[in-house]
């Protein structure tokens, strides 16, 4: 497995626009992989490669009811609606806030073997993490969206020492 650490807000990367990828070839294959494998050790729903410090347009989404996908080059394409959303994001540990994505989204990328793809999502934890991931190609972060960080909600995780379960509350340093 290839876990690659994740970079944090303050991070350069993350507010850098991406660059397209020219060809899909073994080096874009094992970012997709290392990608998925941090992905899931995390856990989360979703990854940018700015988000392990590559400044490539390449992201990976794993949702319940639509299963994994690499999508090289995503490009938002069409949206409508607007809906509040509870969102989080792994390079702003320990916060989520509401936020208003769209209710209705529509991607074209290409797939990790470099066929185009077109993926519409109505409603759904796909399309929350489609806007999610692609704004993060763009140098875009959830908090963006804020208009004060009074807005961001700190998530209290439950740590269990062995003998008993204490709660902590993460900080954003």
């Amino acid at each position: 497995m290839g876990i690659q650490p994740i970079r944090i807000a303050g991070d350069p990367v993350l507010r850098t626009k991406a660059k397209k990828v020219k060809k899909i070839d073994a080096s874009i294959q094992k970012l997709i992989d290392d990608m998925i494998d941090t992905m899931h050790a995390a856990p989360g729903v979703g990854l940018a490669a700015p988000q392990v410090g590559v400044s490539l347009r390449v992201v990976v989404i794993h949702t319940p009811d639509d299963g994994l996908m690499a999508l090289i080059n995503p490009e938002v394409v069409k949206t409508s609606g607007e809906r509040l959303v509870m969102e989080g994001c792994l390079s702003v540990p320990g916060y989520q806030a509401e936020i208003t994505r769209s209710r209705q989204v529509t991607v074209k990328a290409l797939d990790r073997d470099g066929k185009e793809v077109r993926i519409k999502a109505v409603d759904t934890l796909l399309a929350q993490a489609l806007e999610h991931e692609i704004d993060h190609t763009n140098g875009v972060l959830y908090i963006d969206y804020l208009t004060s960080a009074d807005e961001l909600i700190p998530i209290r995780a439950s740590i269990d020492d062995g003998d008993e379960s204490v709660e902590a509350e993460v900080s954003l340093a």
